[in-house]
């Protein structure tokens, strides 16, 4: 179980890292690995807000701590995948200050998805509510926050999906749920999308 998951848990880093990568180059990531995935051997999956549950996140550091020295490539991934959040974080506030700075107003900004993955209700190590949380603290900023498979998150106002997106200037998907797919917007919206729910 162990080496199942870390294994899992560096498949995930490279298509993070690799994400990261081309947001600096300006590629499109979905297109980059739907080409490279034609390759009968490649299958590089896709990329996320982190790594989360309580399994793929955390079974990988019982491996580090017993054998660091020879374990460094998944003691990497666990750097690569818990930095992903705090990346996402950033990129969510520089569009934030681009917006401001060309339309004079803060911004409403939606957030799709706090569960650790799509179509479950369960937010154990959940990159995407950290991510929350930590935006939830920006006071200065207008948030609304969804999670349609959970009423109710101590700390954190859940939103209802139709007045969270109609309401918002820039709408973030952090998490895949299908009440996410097949959405339609005003252009005048920027769309941030960290799943890649809006190219499937």
């Amino acid at each position: 179980k162990l080496i199942e998951n870390s294994s899992r848990d560096v498949q995930i880093a490279f298509a993070n890292e690799l994400s990261m990568v081309c947001d600096k180059a300006g590629i499109d990531v979905w297109e980059l690995i739907n080409l490279a995935n034609k390759h009968p051997r490649v299958n590089i999956l896709n990329p996320g807000s982190g790594v989360g549950g309580h399994c793929i996140a955390v079974d990988p550091y019982f491996i580090i701590s017993d054998f660091s020295k020879q374990s460094k490539l998944i003691s990497q991934a666990r750097k690569v995948n818990n930095f992903k959040p705090d990346w996402c974080i950033e990129k969510i506030k520089k569009n934030i200050r681009e917006f401001i700075d060309n339309k004079s107003k803060i911004p409403r900004v939606s957030i799709l998805g706090l569960t650790f993955k799509a179509n479950i209700d369960d937010i154990r190590e959940s990159p995407s509510l950290y991510i929350a949380r930590k935006l939830n603290k920006l006071k200065k900023y207008k948030f609304s926050f969804v999670e349609p498979n959970i009423k109710k998150i101590s700390n954190l106002k859940i939103s209802k999906l139709e007045d969270s997106i109609n309401d918002a200037d820039i709408i973030v998907f952090l998490v895949g749920h299908d009440e996410f797919r097949n959405l339609i917007f005003s252009e005048r919206k920027i769309i941030l999308d960290f799943c890649g729910i809006t190219k499937s």
